[in-house]
């Protein structure tokens, strides 16, 4: 048998080994640097600066922002940078009065398709919404349908009472609680839309709308910060929204009536898909929506996917929001420690109680709200139905029994 013998010497043996070791660095190195992403920084902008919203009251100086309805809706262009890795999208939204002493509904929203019929159009002279997009003949543009898409919300907000306008410090001011050492000078919220970061570098409009009726209103701000980071990106698909942002829409009362059915299609397989779901109830004096807890049940394709009560108790933690909120006594009774005594009594007094004190519907006056999420899987291509169903009370006379709901999915894209 003969046997085959490396003769190299084994300093080259070892040479060699350094050398295919360098030339696989080399290799790997220059495909790596290939991948290298450098990021580019993050991005702020103020979109809206101090902007009025009211009723045929003060314009705005920005000749970029679009007004409709008398003052009461502002809209404007935006376009963020497409960042390649992603990013974080956070919004504040600042609201002051200048001179409406009422809280009112409040919505910063999104029209992500402009080749739909939209709000930009609601303004021209027999425009008019699909008929599919109704419900009946007076709530027109509310869900989604061929050839529209309703305005995706950013975030649910209620005024409070006056705050800035009526924040300043005065003598006679007999309303202020002991625990709210000064009125608050603006209210204001910040969210995370990271879900909606394609949708705006996409670009579109943003808007805001306040339910004023007064020609003094309220004057708004929004900022938009941007934060590049490793994300999964994330597409929106608008199923709903009953807000009455413009021409054709009324106060939305059908869901006394009966059920709100939403039906749409997906053209295609839809993977790890979340509902979001936004609602708030309000009118009807003190039993009416706003003031009485009432069950939404949503159902996806004949499947119960939420049954809740949605109810907000803390709403007197926004109090130092509230400067023009009406007050009134109350009977009540008090422990405190009495110092001769060395002891606690109880002692019957009157208390103060603000009308935003009150528990509502899902808001407070000078709250946001919180969407509902709620997770769906995958969701299969073709047609499917959304359904809500609120038992609320109906409208009479002066009580405008009513609930505002937006309803949007959000998925994964599969955009690099």
């Amino acid at each position: 048998m003969i046997r085959r013998t490396d003769h190299t010497p084994n300093h080259l043996n070892i040479l060699r080994s350094m050398y295919y070791g360098l030339v696989l660095v080399i290799l790997f190195g220059l495909s790596a640097c290939d991948r290298t992403y450098i990021p580019s920084g993050d991005y702020s902008t103020r979109v809206f600066e101090r902007v009025p919203i009211n009723f045929n009251g003060k314009e705005s100086d920005d000749t970029q922002v679009i007004q409709l309805e008398s003052g009461r809706l502002a809209l404007k262009k935006l376009q963020l940078p497409n960042f390649e890795i992603g990013a974080e999208v956070f919004i504040k939204v600042m609201v002051r009065s200048a001179g409406d002493r009422w809280d009112k509904s409040g919505s910063c929203f999104f029209i992500q398709d402009t080749t739909l019929l939209n709000l930009l159009q609601s303004d021209e002279e027999n425009f008019k919404y699909p008929e599919s997009s109704s419900v009946g003949e007076k709530f027109g543009g509310i869900k989604v349908a061929d050839n529209f898409a309703p305005a995706v919300e950013l975030m649910r907000f209620m005024t409070p009472f006056g705050v800035g306008f009526y924040s300043e410090e005065r003598e006679d001011d007999h309303r202020k609680p002991v625990y709210v050492p000064r009125w608050e000078k603006e209210v204001v919220w910040e969210a995370d839309i990271s879900d909606f970061y394609q949708a705006l570098a996409d670009g579109g409009y943003i808007g805001i709308w306040i339910d004023s009726w007064t020609k003094e209103g309220y004057e708004a701000s929004v900022d938009i910060d941007v934060r590049e980071r490793y994300l999964p990106r994330k597409k929106i698909v608008p199923l709903a929204n009953t807000v009455y942002y413009g021409k054709g829409q009324s106060i939305p009362e059908f869901f006394a009536d009966g059920d709100f059915e939403i039906d749409f299609n997906v053209e295609q397989p839809l993977k790890n898909v979340e509902l979001k779901y936004i609602t708030t109830g309000h009118g009807g004096h003190s039993g009416g929506d706003e003031f009485v807890k009432t069950k939404n049940s949503l159902y996806l394709d004949g499947k119960q996917i939420l049954d809740t009560i949605p109810w907000r108790d803390d709403c007197a933690s926004f109090r130092r929001f509230n400067p023009s909120s009406g007050v009134w006594l109350i009977e009540d009774s008090a422990s405190y420690i009495d110092w001769e005594a060395q002891k606690y009594k109880v002692k019957y007094i009157e208390e103060r109680q603000a009308s935003s004190d009150l528990s509502r519907s899902n808001w407070c006056p000078g709250s946001y709200v919180e969407p509902y999420t709620i997770s769906l899987g995958d969701l299969s291509a073709g047609g499917h139905q959304l359904k809500i169903s609120i038992p609320a009370q109906p409208m009479e006379e002066n009580k405008f029994n009513h609930w505002l709901v937006s309803a949007y999915l959000v998925y994964e894209s599969d955009i690099e």
